[in-house]
């Protein structure tokens, strides 16, 4: 291996190193505007295919950093024996870094096709490789890059606008025009003159960066004026019920009893109890006795009950089904609404191609069957208690609507999107993130819930079984969360009303952009004319 292979493998690896920490648990966010300037550093010199390959080592390594939780829901929850689920790890790694393999050919490319102005559409590139990532093989935009500065309110604020891909497409910018600089000075300790400055990029980069932070400035300081004063009063159960015994018949009364307890704690000040996913270890529909205690519950905190638990149904052959469903269920017993999980979890909740090439496989969660998807973004209503903050400029209670996310679903920002665009005034997620164990996967699926608040301008409140639960505001501050694997009862008040962003109207206009731009630069390519070869003569008519 030569000397100059060396240094590109070293800085790609310092990149993919580097990529773990600006996530949490580790959360240095702003490691991320510096963390990829290595690997842009290596591909100075690199051929294309090169580059490929650089990138590919790179997203792998940081992949796996990141996606190192995996090993802990397959071994511990899934009984995976521990070899495998490390060599699918690195298998998910691998495919992960593809992408960034992929960006990176693309930098070698645009410098050559468009000297010194065409590296100004590498962010481009990772935005469009960020979206098809969203949805290609049915989507694991699990920590896109924007995600790592989900406590940088400030910088965020654009998203209401460009979505979570614009403050990747930001941060890809800063660490491109920064690597440029580098690059540029070089020659100065080598004894000779540089190239000339890349002006262009730094002033580009540095102008976005300062209209991004007075944007979010400028918002976060002028939101008393905007932000409605109604508001919402909502209890958050969090029973850290065990995954061994959730299931287990003989562990069901008790669970209920925890459950009985923490909703006991709200009084009936509350205006919503939120229940985690699954909550209740049984098919709600089938099972009167219980369906009785959860209404005796409701009726006694004087307030609805969302829930989740599983929905039994058939299909015309009368074979069964379920669906993984959140209930609204009133105070007087009857059921308000109900939402049916329309994104589920590949592997954990369904088996992809079962019927045809993974007959052989069975899901990496232990539960009660694989799981159909719902139709789509149901929006639930209730009608607030009387208090001064329920009423509105009339003095009359009206009526609130919010959407429901279920678990995984809440990092995809387009499904998101579908419940603010249909009219939701809050918004509420329920998950079960006790397959992640003590891993970072908690508090990475809490950060990403951030990014929706900010994208909608829509307060969140999260419960979860085993946590992470608690609140967010409409623009991402975190107003309460709870400890991992601990008994909690929270109450909140969520602010409720209904901005409509511009990206909760139009959804990832940016991104697809970003996409278009990529397909123009190709088209270009392609039918640019073509250089003569060297030794052949142009013929030039008279």
């Amino acid at each position: 291996m030569n000397r100059t292979r060396a240094r590109q493998i070293a800085l790609a690896c310092a990149s993919g190193f580097l990529l773990p920490f600006c996530f949490p648990k580790f959360d240095l966010g702003l490691l991320a505007w510096v963390a990829m300037i290595p690997l842009h550093l290596a591909l100075d010199s690199a051929t294309r295919r090169r580059a490929f390959w650089i990138g590919c080592l790179s997203g792998t390594i940081g992949f796996t950093g990141i996606m190192a939780w995996v090993v802990t829901a397959m071994t511990t929850y899934g009984k995976v024996p521990l070899p495998i689920s490390y060599a699918i790890l690195l298998l998910l790694a691998a495919y992960l870094g593809l992408y960034v393999g992929i960006y990176c050919w693309s930098v070698v490319w645009l410098r050559e096709f468009i000297p010194r102005y065409g590296i100004f559409f590498a962010p481009c590139v990772w935005v469009a490789l960020e979206l098809l990532r969203t949805y290609f093989l049915s989507g694991l935009p699990w920590c896109l890059l924007g995600y790592s500065q989900y406590r940088e309110l400030e910088l965020i604020q654009v998203a209401d606008h460009l979505g979570v891909y614009g403050i990747s497409f930001l941060i890809i910018l800063v660490n491109l025009a920064l690597a440029e600089l580098i690059l540029w000075l070089m020659p100065f300790f080598r004894g000779f003159h540089p190239q000339k400055l890349p002006w262009e990029l730094t002033t580009v980069t540095a102008l976005l960066m300062v209209l991004t932070w007075m944007y979010g400035a400028s918002l976060l300081n002028g939101q008393g004026l905007s932000l409605s004063k109604n508001s919402i009063t909502a209890g958050l159960v969090q029973p850290n019920i065990d995954q061994a015994v959730k299931w287990d018949v003989a562990y069901r009364d008790e669970t209920m009893q925890r459950y009985d307890r923490l909703t006991d704690r709200f009084g009936t000040e509350a205006d919503l109890i939120i229940w985690p996913e699954a909550a209740t270890p049984f098919i709600f529909e089938r099972e009167p006795g219980y369906q009785l205690q959860l209404m005796t519950w409701a009726d006694r905190a004087k307030a609805p009950l969302l829930f989740g638990s599983p929905a039994l149904r058939f299909y015309s052959d009368r074979r069964p089904y379920l669906l993984n469903s959140a209930y609204l269920l009133s105070a007087d017993g009857t059921i308000l609404g109900r939402y049916d999980k329309q994104h589920l979890v590949p592997f954990g909740e369904y088996i992809p191609l079962k019927s045809s090439v993974l007959f052989f496989l069975d899901k990496l969660v232990e539960g009660i069957g694989d799981f159909e998807a719902g139709p789509g973004g149901t929006v639930m209503t209730l009608t607030p208690k009387t208090r001064p903050a329920a009423t509105g400029q009339s003095g009359e209670i009206r009526p609130v609507k919010f959407g429901v996310a279920i678990c995984y679903e809440v990092i995809f920002p387009d499904l998101v999107r579908q419940f603010a665009a249909n009219g939701a005034e809050f918004l509420v997620t329920i998950t079960n993130d006790g397959w992640f164990g003590n891993s970072s996967a908690p508090a990475q699926h809490f950060a990403m819930v951030v990014f929706r608040s900010v994208e909608n301008h829509l307060a969140f409140a999260r419960a979860a079984n085993t946590g992470i639960s608690g609140a967010i505001d409409p623009f991402g501050r975190i107003i309460q969360s709870t400890p991992l694997f601990k008994e909690e009862a929270v109450q909140v008040t969520l602010p409720t009303w209904q901005p409509r962003t511009f990206y909760s109207r139009y959804g990832d206009v940016f991104a697809y952009g970003c996409v278009v731009i990529c397909a123009l630069l190709c088209l270009a390519h392609l039918f640019r004319p073509k250089e003569p070869e060297p030794g052949t003569t142009a013929i030039t008519p008279a």
